[in-house]
């Protein structure tokens, strides 16, 4: 058995890394005790947004990605009770969301080849009670954006981006968070762009929406003691967008190494004959995850956890099958099969920038040992 284990994400490297830049931002924000919308909360929205394309106001830091998720629904305006369509492949908070926004999710199947939203189960989906539509850019790589504003279009919906595990991905020249009315963060510190802790962030294309969210986060206020709105306290710390800011600077380099990692899995791999992510042409994934279907899972599970090799499933259940959920009726389009049948074989294999030519040689070796 192997003694040093390759972990599925390796945030000690990555800190190792930037430790003295992280010391001097936070360094900063404990001299000046500006704790809550200090400076550099300011300042990291302005550069997350620089990154976008967009103004400096159009992009909102809060408390995580679920909040995140949640006030922009809520921003729209959307009608009590109103329908939204989503994957069920992805982690519970989407759906959460849209429930805690006074929301009804409806959940459509995924693409077998990149695993994000397909929009022709959407197309059946859309009926009178159908509000919004929110796509998850899952693993990393973006949804059919084209394809999904159209039907959004046609129809007359909102259109909500879950970009929690997409910082920078881009497809056919788009970046994701950009295309919909609004798109939201997850700064979760296992993310490409991670915290020390609990943070989000939203972008809104339109002013007047970007400023409704600015005010649901920050207790509906309109100055310090005037609140024409009910908001929560869903902010982001000033001590969690220094950290982000500092990290931002490195998002790009941390990027290519992804893709640089996913490269020689699939190399290693997709010969072999394993399923994994597909990219569709036009789309430069992030790959927060890195996805191989095998026939075997929990062989192989506990095969590479012997060889000291970190593994995990994102996501064994799909949402529609949620305890939570039991009893509300929900609904699906038909039985998801792509959903379903994926639930039981995926697996996420180690990926992170700080990975070794010798690491990643190790997992190709195991896997390829043990998985079918």
């Amino acid at each position: 058995m192997q003694t040093d284990t390759i972990p599925l994400c390796d945030l000690k490297a990555q800190y190792a890394s930037i430790k003295d830049e992280i010391a001097e931002a936070v360094g900063a924000v404990l001299e000046s005790c500006a704790y809550i919308k200090g400076p550099q909360v300011a300042a990291f929205e302005a550069a997350f947004a620089a990154r976008h394309g967009l103004d400096p106001f159009q992009a909102i830091g809060c408390s995580n990605g679920t909040s995140a998720l949640t006030v922009a629904l809520k921003a729209l305006d959307l009608p009590a009770g109103g329908e939204v369509i989503l994957p069920s492949h992805t982690f519970f908070a989407t759906a959460e969301s849209v429930l805690l926004a006074g929301l009804v999710p409806v959940f459509a199947d995924i693409c077998a080849h990149d695993y994000t939203i397909d929009p022709s189960s959407v197309e059946r989906l859309v009926g009178p009670r159908t509000v919004a539509i929110v796509p998850v850019h899952i693993y990393g790589g973006m949804a059919d954006m084209d394809a999904l504003s159209e039907i959004a279009r046609r129809n007359d919906l909102k259109l909500v981006e879950d970009c929690a595990q997409a910082h920078l991905a881009t497809r056919n020249g788009r970046t994701a968070g950009t295309i919909g009315d609004a798109g939201t963060y997850s700064f979760y510190p296992g993310k490409n762009l991670g915290a020390y802790g609990d943070a989000g962030m939203v972008v809104a294309r339109d002013p007047a929406v970007a400023e409704r969210i600015r005010k649901l986060v920050d207790h509906g206020r309109q100055d310090k003691y005037l609140h024409d709105l009910i908001g929560d306290n869903l902010r982001i710390d000033t001590l969690q967008a220094a950290i982000l800011d500092v990290k931002l600077r490195h998002l790009d380099e941390w990027t290519a190494a992804r893709r640089a990692v996913a490269e020689r899995y699939d190399a290693a791999l997709k010969p072999a004959g394993f399923k994994v992510i597909e990219p569709p042409a036009g789309s430069a994934p992030v790959y927060h995850l890195y996805i191989v279907e095998v026939a075997n899972r929990q062989k192989t599970l506990d095969h590479l956890k012997a060889q000291g090799i970190s593994a995990g499933i994102h996501y064994p259940v799909p949402v529609h099958r949620q305890p939570a959920l039991a009893g509300m009726g929900l609904k699906c389009d038909g039985d998801l099969p792509t959903t379903e049948r994926i639930a039981g074989r995926i697996v996420s294999l180690p990926i992170y920038p700080e990975m070794t030519e010798a690491q990643i040689e190790r997992v190709v070796e195991q896997v390829l040992h043990i998985a079918i």
